[in-house]
This record gives C-alpha cells, sequence and structure tokens, in this order.
C-alpha cells in the first residue's frame, strides 16, 4: 500500500505535538517574567521562543504545506519539527532539538522548492525565502548553542510565510507594477539583512526592522483585506484581524529600527512581542477558521464570539507595551498573563466551534 497523502484522522498527533510545544512555550514566557507557573514550564523557560516558532509553528506550517502538497515525504517535516519540541520538553541532550528543527526546516524548504517548482511565481518564491530563513535559524542554534541567535531569522519565516501567504490571494487584486517592484526591493532587503546579521548584528537587525515596516506599509496598501473589510460575517472578521496585525508589524518594525531587536534593550520585549504576537497571533487567529478545516477536514462555523479573544489579545498586548515603555514590571506581567488568557480563549473558542460544527453537520466543500 503506498500512501500519497496523510489521512486527516493521522495528522491529529501532529497537531497535539504543536500545542503541547505551544502550552510549554507560553508557561515558558510566563516564567521569563517571574510569574508563577509549574516546576517542569520554568525548567523550560529558557526554550521559550524555541518552542513557540520551531516547535509550534514550524509544526503547523510544515503541516499545511504538505497538505497542499498532497503527498507523503512532506509530512516528514511536521512530524520532525513536532518531535523537536517533544525532544526539548524531555529534556533530551542539548544538540537532539535543534537537529530536529535543522531536520523539518531542510525538509520544509525542499516541500516549499517543490511548491515553486509546481508554480513559479512570486508569492511562492517569498514562502520559499520564509523557509530558508527558518532553517538558518535553526542551523545557527545548532552550531551556536545560543538560541537568541535564531530569534530574528525565525522571525524572517514568520514574516515572509504570512506575506507569502497574502501575496498569494492578492492575485485577485493584482498589484500595480510600482507595489510588485516595492515588494522585491523589500525581499532583497530582508535577505540582506539576514546575511548582515552574524556579520553586523546591530545594524542587520535595524535594516530588517525597517524592512519590516515598510512591508506592514505595503501589506496594508495592497492587501485585499482593504476592501473585504467592508463586508460581513467571517470575511470582515479576518480582515479586521489582518489589518490589525499589520498595524502590530508597522509597531515592531519602528521600535526594532530604533535598536529594539538588541539584546538588553529596554524596548526588546514590546518590540519582539509586537510581531511574534500581535502581528503573527492575529494572523492566526484570522485564518484559523479557514485553515484549520482544510487541513483536518473538519467545520468551523462562524460566530460574532470569534472578536472576543482577538480584542483580548491586543489590549492585553497594550498594556504589555505600556509596561515596557513605563518600565513598570507588574503591567509587563500582566499584559503576559493576559496575552496566555487570550490565547487559551481562542483555542477553547475554536473547540466549540469544532463541536458547534460537527453537531450542524454538513458536507464540506
Amino acid at each position: 500500500m503506498i500512501f500519497r497523502e496523510l489521512p486527516p484522522a493521522w495528522r491529529l498527533p501532529l497537531l497535539l505535538m504543536a500545542m503541547a510545544s505551544l502550552l510549554a512555550g507560553v508557561l515558558g514566557g510566563l516564567a521569563r517574567l517571574a510569574v508563577d507557573v509549574p516546576v517542569a514550564a520554568q525548567l523550560r523557560a529558557g526554550g521559550h521562543g524555541a518552542l513557540m516558532v520551531a516547535g509550534f509553528f514550524g509544526t503547523v506550517i510544515s503541516l499545511e504545506r504538505a497538505v497542499a502538497l498532497h503527498r507523503f515525504w512532506p509530512y516528514l517535516a511536521p512530524l520532525s519539527a513536532g518531535l523537536g519540541g517533544i525532544a526539548f520538553l524531555a529534556q533530551g541532550p542539548w544538540w537532539l532539538p535543534p537537529a530536529l528543527f535543522c531536520l523539518a526546516g531542510g525538509l520544509l524548504f525542499a516541500a516549499s522548492l517543490a511548491v515553486y517548482r509546481q508554480l513559479p511565481a512570486l508569492f511562492t518564491f517569498t514562502l520559499l525565502l520564509g523557509a530558508g530563513a527558518w532553517l538558518a535559524g535553526n542551523i545557527a542554534w545548532l552550531l551556536t548553542q545560543d538560541i537568541g541567535v535564531a530569534a530574528l531569522f525565525w522571525m524572517g519565516f514568520l514574516v515572509l510565510t504570512i506575506a507569502g501567504e497574502r501575496l498569494e490571494l492578492t492575485r485577485f487584486l493584482p498589484p500595480q507594477a510600482l507595489g510588485k517592484k516595492i515588494f522585491i526591493a523589500l525581499l532583497a532587503t530582508i535577505c540582506l539583512a539576514a546575511t548582515l546579521i552574524p556579520l553586523a548584528p546591530e545594524i542587520g537587525s535595524q535594516l530588517l526592522a525597517g524592512a519590516f515596516l515598510v512591508l506592514a506599509g505595503w501589506l496594508l496598501r495592497y492587501d485585499i483585506a482593504r476592501r473585504t473589510v467592508r463586508q460581513s460575517g467571517l470575511t470582515r472578521f479576518v480582515a479586521v484581524c489582518l489589518l490589525a496585525g499589520y498595524g502590530w508589524l508597522a509597531v515592531g518594525g519602528a521600535l526594532g529600527a530604533l535598536g529594539a531587536f538588541t539584546p538588553g534593550h529596554p524596548w526588546r520585549d514590546a518590540a519582539l512581542h509586537a510581531i511574534f504576537v500581535g502581528f503573527v497571533f492575529s494572523m492566526v487567529i484570522g485564518h484559523a477558521p479557514i485553515i484549520f478545516p482544510a487541513v483536518m477536514r473538519v467545520k468551523i462555523p462562524y460566530h460574532p464570539f470569534f472578536y472576543l479573544p482577538l480584542l483580548a489579545l491586543h489590549a492585553s498586548l497594550l498594556l504589555r507595551g505600556a509596561g515596557s515603555f513605563g518600565d513598570t514590571w507588574a503591567w509587563r506581567q500582566a499584559g503576559a498573563i493576559l496575552n496566555a488568557l487570550s490565547l487559551a480563549l481562542f483555542v477553547l473558542t475554536i473547540l466549540v466551534s469544532v463541536a458547534r460544527g460537527a453537531y450542524n453537520r454538513k458536507p464540506i466543500v
């Protein structure tokens, strides 16, 4: 028997491994802010970023790419990423998690290259660059044994992946020739910044941040969300998530351009979480009702309640950012705790919606 594709039910263990990394990553982040969490989470606080980006996002993005390819081998990428997160939680040899994440990054890069060869286009090339950024960050971690050196590469992975997926949808609203040239120039700038980061970290990180700031403006200008936000229901909800996320990308880019990506900078927490939480999780909340049904073959009916975790996430992030700017530790702690509760509310909302969809079962087109 030859598997051409992994059946939806077999994808569930991959998602569960990703969720384990997400839970441990969130608790580890709280531990870094001296919030009282279980001892097991405190011991893994140093891997907060690795669990969130490589363990969680690496698994789910690789899974989404594998589903799109309709082949079996690309599923080895989310499997490797999921096992990398588990290896980190199990406190195995230090080299095992980054080695598994390197394998996952290499497989995702190969899968993205296959997508690009099937459909050579600017958006598939952007997705390929995103996969390359993840692989580069994982290799940097493996070679240096320092998770911190991978942070900006991982940020590039998520930003480029989201930008590529949004660019794909602008095919229905083709950007002007000038817009396309600006986007290509941004890709070149991001690649240059990534090259500079190991050689001149301050210059490279500020250049990368500047590119993200301009990219936020590009997305606000050319994304189809500017038009779909005038519609209703799920379409409007997704557009609101996107536009709000672009705002956070601009905030993070602006802070980074001022030097906030530099380790030890007083605004570093605000800058990193503006992008990793404000931008990235806005995209997750907005796209989950679309992507999750495609991956797991379940139905998630829209409900206005979807806005509640979104609003909670943004309000708590504002509080956390205010704590960073005002050097108020209690505000940062409270913001981080509310960030975590917002994500828990989002997951609960999705699970309830899946149950609603199953109760009102209809064939999924």
